[in-house]
């Protein structure tokens, strides 16, 4: 079973409804039993970086994460779900992550013909091409919405980029850890095959 970590922070029913159209359902849950005996987890997100760890600290939800990552079993963040799994961020003051992965989050800053927040389809450059990327073609287009993006220290976690103008990390892996910046939920074909493959994997 797909587990959906509900935290009032996100777009839960996109996610699920986009599983559902690629043949494998999903449960939107805040349930750490729940969690633990699911097989593949998601950390969706969009919203504040502040009331998003607020709210995972607030619902008992820090543990299980960390669990499910440690446990070896697929795990995929999306957008904000991305950038809680480091240590911190600077969006609307310093903040603590879950640091799960080394690394901050800092807002773009960038020439002033350039709108923030990022918005809109955008090309992804894979450097190693995560499993959950199978069949998709370099520089692929995907849908983005964020102001703000991780800087990882490890650069072996990076695993696939873009940029506006300049090079961001767009994706991420580690192991059973995978995230992207963009949302493989409203990137139509491409994102549906990312959460094809990701509910695929063993």
């Amino acid at each position: 079973m797909i587990a959906i970590i509900d935290y009032q922070m996100g777009n839960l029913r996109s996610v699920q409804k986009g599983f559902e159209r690629v043949g494998h359902a999903a449960a939107i849950t805040s349930d750490p039993e729940i969690l633990s005996k699911a097989s593949h987890i998601v950390l969706p997100g969009v919203g504040a970086f502040a009331d998003a760890i607020a709210e995972l600290k607030r619902r008992d939800l820090v543990g299980p994460i960390g669990d499910a990552v440690s446990s070896g079993k697929p795990f995929l963040g999306i957008c904000l779900g991305l950038q809680l799994l480091f240590e911190r961020s600077f969006e609307d003051g310093e903040h603590e992550g879950l640091g799960i992965l080394s690394g901050e989050v800092r807002k773009f800053d960038i020439p002033r013909e350039y709108k923030v927040p990022h918005m809109g389809w955008n090309q992804v450059h894979f450097r190693k091409k995560a499993p959950i990327f199978a069949g998709i073609n370099d520089e692929a287009y995907f849908y983005f919405v964020h102001s703000y993006f991780v800087v990882p220290k490890d650069p072996g976690v990076l695993d696939g980029e873009a940029s506006y103008p300049n090079p961001f990390c767009a994706t991420i892996w580690r192991e059973n850890l995978f995230a992207t910046q963009f949302h493989p939920e409203k990137s139509q074909s491409e994102g549906l095959r990312v959460l094809r493959n990701f509910a695929e994997l063993a």
